[in-house]
């Protein structure tokens, strides 16, 4: 990647942006040695331009941003860098620094909650129980869930459909944790029919 530090006198920005729900969570600057060290320690360091230094987020807080992907823009002047965060973004406290957690992108969230019930095979987890009881007791709760989502459709009760939207939404994504698929390889079939 050529990255392109002379036209901001030595700094280009970058975007941060959560590799699981895809919500901004920062901008900041990096010069060629605060690339150069994000690329070898998969740490996010930017270059700070009020302490004259390299700055690697989460020094103090322990809030790291760990990469997951880097990509440049078509003038090669800026940086979006995907990563997964280790706590907080904002130094106030929040997820981003744009405002607080929002529920857009929440579903990548639940997925690898999911997938982390089942990784650790905790025997309390209603997860990982009916994940255990194989893919005939995953995909005959799905049926029902989605038989009681229909049920609410027809009536008007708002609160009740969106909660009966909300279990068959749960309930797919692990019958396609059972499947070993994932909510993007379904978007990746979404996509193809446009």
């Amino acid at each position: 990647m050529n990255v392109d530090f002379k036209k901001g006198n030595g700094l280009v920005p970058v975007i941060i942006q959560n590799n699981q729900t895809l919500q901004i969570l920062m901008l900041g600057y990096m010069n060629k040695d605060a690339y150069e060290k994000t690329l070898m320690e998969n740490k996010v360091t930017f270059y700070s331009r009020s302490k004259k230094r390299l700055w690697t987020k989460g020094e103090k807080s322990g809030n790291y941003l760990l990469v997951e992907d880097i990509e440049i823009d078509c003038d090669q002047d800026t940086l979006l860098i995907k990563v997964t965060p280790t706590g907080p973004t904002c130094h106030k406290g929040s997820t981003s620094c744009f405002g607080d957690e929002t529920s857009k992108g929440f579903v990548y969230e639940l997925e690898k909650t999911i997938h982390n019930r089942i990784e650790s095979n905790n025997p309390t987890s209603y997860t990982n129980k009916l994940f255990r009881q194989g893919i005939n007791k995953v995909a005959q709760k799905v049926g029902e869930e989605a038989v009681e989502l229909v049920i609410e459709a027809k009536d008007n009760n708002e609160v009740l459909f969106k909660n009966e939207a909300a279990d068959l939404l749960y309930h797919y994504l692990l019958l396609l944790k059972t499947k070993e698929l994932t909510l993007e390889d379904i978007e990746d079939v979404l996509m193809s029919r446009k």
